[in-house]
């Protein structure tokens, strides 16, 4: 999974690291691959097809028009531990949603915004549940109890070790409106968590895994089991489960079609259904690989196929070097979830492509791809070591990166990545980490893994993680497990550094493997320029009179040049120089070169020839600053542009704010002006002023033209575009 994220030419960890730095200032082509050969079948492909631990038949009926589900399950569950059983137990997850305190927060800011766009909607809308009806066994009612999210059933006979016993249960979901795992929103509905399933016994803790799920992170912590699902929906709804899929028409009800997976060796059964949903399919060695999508703009297929090619290449890439992906499709959902990317078991849920969208350096796409192998094949415990599933993909997103020549997504991404400020130890439990998962498990876990790559180099990395796949497909995997496969691939002394790495709180990558200062200055140069330029690519026909414009057009090598104003009050002047303080800083954090003008003899000297050539940035008031004054005519001028009206805005009492446009002297380079129109801003003024300052030229924000500001330092006019990125990175 990745939480809140930007689906782009960008890693989750790249914006992490950037928008911390940003925040330290003061104030297509096809790839034509394919799957591995399935005519013979391998010995992953034979295990899939071994009986599993817990079997399941599902018979369900979606009712649509009350977003419920009814439905009953016949589950086979054979007791592999060494315990006598007296009771079994299911996660019962749909009761997430009984009250928003026990919903996964992750999705609460989407819900309330999508709360303001449908106020008809009741906060209990946005509710759901799941209710038991009756658990039977050979026609015998048991006695159940289900409560925070754990189901328990009495057992009229023990269960002994190695034995089976089938249940029946009989339940009725509600589904909640909004975003969450299982929801409907518009024409979608997302269907995770929507039956009761097996908890995972410990035998070793003579325990069964009851913990409700977590409401910060994931809790998805299954066995792989074997399912056969009959669902029963509406004739028009495209509907998309792991599995073989096949269609019949409901024979007792006009108007609806009976649809059956059957998925053996699989970690969890999820569905996505939509009655609007197309589809495109394509066949390669033996592998399906399928996009359910909306058609919701011109040539959308083509992005799509190209995001199926990405994903041939992925499995392609994984397989060799892992073990094999022994499933004979892998299917994408896109849906209206915003900033979270989810694995399923093979399956994996993406947000909306958008007409930007760069399929082939996709990494969080990819990133989910791998989660087919850390999650799907290989599972864990998510509540107590969530570095096995997020750590493992992040790593393989970045080891795939390197594979494909990307200089920036590459190992090179791991090397500059700052992470000393998190002291949180990698083996730490979500609990534990608190609001730090993101840099603990996916940053500092893929750390790990690179330094346990470079240590044994690649060929001896790529046996260790062939034989840790060979012994945890299709079971739980642990870190105890992962250190002992370390041992004996790579080494008792290989071990003992790794156990130290997961468990240490200050650990940090190794300095022989870390970039130094210029390195990592070249390397967050081209990041920040791959950012604003899909950034501003967001909006086709973006005026070119936009703020962020200015340091894009700086990165990709055009000059840039500040211009103070002078003389000033001391006030004016104090500000002036934090001002470019700050200024500085940002620019110097995207290793954008730039000189400062600060007295009038200078800009008489470079005024004609080198500031013709120029990006500028003024500050200060328009009767203070040399630039300003020497081309105010054709500032008045271009002003006009942007329905800025230069003359009544600079005569203004007690304002400032700022404006973009066309160099009067160069149609290829900008001008922006940050300005004052009394002697000095107000104190209450100054530091909203600096905060909008840095703001409007960022790349997360929205695209400004210029803006206004009273005396306390309020927006009170301004002229911008939206960026379709700027409220996703404002959850960052």
């Amino acid at each position: 999974m990745y939480p809140k994220i930007i689906r782009s030419v960008f890693q989750k960890t790249l914006v992490y690291s950037l928008a911390v730095a940003l925040a330290a200032c003061p104030a297509g082509g096809a790839v034509q691959a394919s799957a591995q050969p399935a005519a013979a079948l391998t010995e992953s492909a034979a295990r899939a097809q071994a009986q599993a631990q817990v079997q399941y038949r599902i018979n369900a009926r979606l009712d649509e028009k009350n977003m419920r589900i009814q439905g009953s399950e016949t589950v086979t569950y054979r007791n592999d531990s060494p315990d006598t059983l007296g009771e079994l137990v299911f996660h019962t997850y749909a009761d997430a949603n009984r009250s928003k305190a026990t919903q996964n927060s992750m999705f609460e800011q989407d819900n309330e915004e999508i709360g303001k766009d449908n106020p008809q909607k009741k906060p209990e809308d946005f509710l759901g549940d799941i209710d038991i009806r009756s658990i039977t066994a050979e026609g015998q009612a048991l006695s159940f109890t289900n409560s925070h999210q754990a189901l328990r059933v009495s057992l009229q006979q023990a269960l002994k070790p190695g034995e089976t016993l089938t249940l029946d249960v009989n339940f009725e979901v509600k589904i909640p409106y909004g975003m969450q795992r299982l929801s409907y929103y518009k024409d979608i509905i997302n269907g995770a968590h929507w039956f009761p399933v097996m908890s995972v016994y410990d035998g070793e803790q003579h325990a069964w895994n009851t913990k409700p799920y977590s409401t910060s992170f994931e809790s998805d912590y299954y066995d792989s089991s074997d399912f056969e699902v009959h669902f029963n929906v509406p004739e028009a709804y495209q509907v998309l489960m792991p599995g073989h899929l096949t269609t019949e028409a409901d024979l007792k009800e006009t108007g609806r079609k009976v649809i059956t997976a059957v998925a053996g060796n699989t970690r969890e059964l999820v569905f996505f259904a939509s009655p609007n949903y197309k589809v495109e399919r394509v066949t390669r060695g033996g592998l399906s690989v399928e996009y359910y999508y909306f058609d919701n703009m011109p040539d959308k297929s083509k992005i799509v196929n190209q995001y199926i090619d990405t994903a041939f290449k992925a499995i392609s890439f994984f397989s060799e070097k892992y073990g094999n992906y022994p499933y004979p499709e892998f299917r994408i959902a896109e849906s209206y979830v915003e900033g979270v990317a989810v694995e399923f078991s093979r399956v994996i849920q993406m947000g909306l492509i958008r007409q930007n969208s760069d399929p082939a350096h996709d990494y969080v796409f990819v990133h989910e791809i791998a989660h087919q192998w850390f999650h799907a094949l290989i599972g864990n415990n998510f509540e107590t070591e969530s570095f096995l599933d997020e750590g493992f993909a992040d790593f393989s997103m970045v080891y795939f990166a390197e594979k494909q020549g990307d200089a920036i997504n590459g190992f090179k991404s791991i090397q500059m990545d700052d992470l000393t400020s998190i002291d949180k130890p990698i083996a730490a439990t979500n609990t534990e980490v608190e609001d730090l998962a993101n840099p603990t498990f996916y940053g500092k876990g893929r750390q790990a893994l690179y330094q346990l790559y470079r240590m044994a180099g690649e060929d001896k990395f790529d046996s260790f993680m062939q034989e840790y796949f060979k012994r945890f497909e299709y079971k739980n995997a642990t870190i105890q497990g992962l250190l002992q496969t370390i041992q004996d691939t790579l080494g008792a002394e290989m071990r003992k550094e790794m156990d130290k790495i997961l468990h240490d709180p200050h650990y940090v990558l190794k300095p022989e493997y870390q970039l130094s200062g210029a390195e990592i200055a070249a390397i967050r140069h081209e990041q920040f320029k791959e950012l604003y330029q899909f950034s501003l690519a967001q909006v086709p026909d973006l005026p070119a009179e936009t703020m962020s414009r200015i340091e894009h057009k700086a990165l990709q090598g055009e000059p840039l040049t500040i211009v103070l104003s002078e003389p000033l009050g001391a006030l004016a002047n104090k500000q002036q120089q934090t001002l470019l303080a700050q200024l500085e800083g940002s620019l110097r954090i995207m290793s954008i070169p730039y000189e400062v003008i600060s007295n009038r003899q200078m800009l008489k000297r470079k005024l004609k020839k080198e500031l013709g050539s120029s990006n500028l940035i003024a500050i200060g008031n328009a009767k203070a600053n040399g630039l300003i004054l020497a081309l105010k005519p054709g500032i008045i001028q271009k002003s006009k542009a942007i329905g800025f009206d230069w003359k009544t805005k600079m005569n203004l009492k007690a304002a400032s704010g700022a404006y973009v446009i066309k160099h009067p002297y160069n149609q290829n380079r900008l001008l922006l002006h940050l300005f004052w129109t009394g002697d000095a801003l107000s104190r209450d003024a100054f530091e909203p002023y600096a905060k909008q300052m840095l703001t409007a030229s960022n790349f997360s924000s929205d695209f400004y033209q210029y803006y206004m500001l009273d005396r306390a330092g309020r927006i009170v006019s301004d002229q911008k575009t939206g960026n379709p990125l700027a409220k996703v990175f404002g959850e960052e």
